[in-house]
């Protein structure tokens, strides 16, 4: 995600393309038929699935496992958004290589929003690679993702006014649910003796969670994976990791495990011990059809294994007892 001045201006010029609300969706989807809708990421299709329901049919453009930093849109993407009827994007330069794709059906009339719209500037955190712009990870805080849920039921109830009603039932429904995750998150983290607080993965995606639950978050990389850690910054978080005694460190599943490696046999030669507590949903969901493959999911899975690797106390199967069963240290 090359964020280039210039890509700032486009991201401006996308948020004030989108058509007015007064233009319903339905004029370019059949009467009573579902409405069309691609999100760029898993973590917004899920969100605008539970909120317009059988209202719509929704589909991710960025599936499981793949880094929305560096994905390339192909031509399927290009062809997804030309027929959709609601475009939900996540904004904040997360989606660098996809943002033409937006321009472009934005310009052409699309309905293209960003999820992230309602934040107030004061709170999103900087993105310290990128001196002037915003850490894209908004998720990792449900209480901060659960703004977008009205940014999502607003639409569609402009998109489709006779189903308002159902759009504003469903979104309660879910804040209600993001509520519960975050109460869950709260109890099973604040379990974690203070000291052991520090959370090491591969990149820089778990500022807004450290930021609302009291951890010391370090990525190896930056917010961008595009940004490579050279030798001193696995030197630095090797330092960091034998001076607080950490005890395990985090994989994640958008992003190869060598930098993790190499702080592990970096610490083995300083005479620290130091295990990989788990591998950490960041920048996409788990596998489509699963518990984990929700953002309710993806969340449970994260707060549930960082709790259990850094010393705290979570039910092995988390919050719903829905988890899989593979939460044990993978080394």
């Amino acid at each position: 995600m090359r964020l280039h001045l210039v890509l700032v201006s486009l991201i401006v010029l996308l948020s004030g393309c989108a058509p007015d609300d007064s233009q319903s969706a339905q004029s370019s989807a059949e009467p009573n038929e579902p409405l069309r809708i691609v999100a760029t990421t898993g973590m917004i299709a899920d969100m605008v699935r539970n909120v317009a329901g059988e209202h719509a049919e929704v589909v991710a453009l960025i599936k499981p496992g793949v880094d929305p930093h560096l994905y390339k849109p192909t031509r399927s993407d290009a062809e997804r958004i030309l027929n959709a009827d609601i475009i939900f994007y996540n904004g904040l330069l997360l989606e660098g290589k996809l943002t033409d794709t937006l321009i472009r059906a934005a310009s052409s009339g699309k309905m293209v929003y960003g999820v992230t719209e309602l934040l107030d500037e004061a709170d999103l955190l900087e993105a310290e690679d990128y001196p002037g712009l915003h850490d894209p990870h908004v998720w990792m805080d449900p209480v901060a993702w659960s703004a977008g849920v009205a940014v999502v039921r607003d639409r569609l109830s402009a998109a489709v006014p006779d189903a308002s009603e159902a759009f504003a039932e469903n979104a309660r429904r879910y804040k209600g649910e993001l509520e519960s995750l975050h109460a869950y998150a709260s109890e099973v983290l604040s379990s974690v003796p203070e000291q052991n607080r520090i959370l090491v993965t591969a990149h820089d995606a778990f500022g807004y969670f450290g930021r609302r639950y009291g951890y010391r978050v370090v990525g190896v990389q930056g917010i961008s994976t595009e940004s490579e850690a050279g030798v001193r910054d696995i030197e630095d978080l090797v330092e960091l990791i034998v001076s607080n005694d950490v005890a395990a460190i985090f994989l994640e599943s958008t992003v190869p495990e060598r930098n993790i490696r190499s702080l592990i046999t970096g610490a083995r030669a300083r005479g620290k011990s130091v295990v990989i507590g788990g591998e950490l949903f960041s920048d996409a969901m788990g596998p489509e059809g699963t518990y984990e493959g929700t953002y309710i999911g993806m969340i449970d899975h994260n707060v549930t294994t960082i709790a259990r690797a850094l010393g705290g106390e979570a039910p092995s199967r988390g919050m719903q007892a829905k988890l899989g069963s593979d939460l044990q240290t993978a080394e």
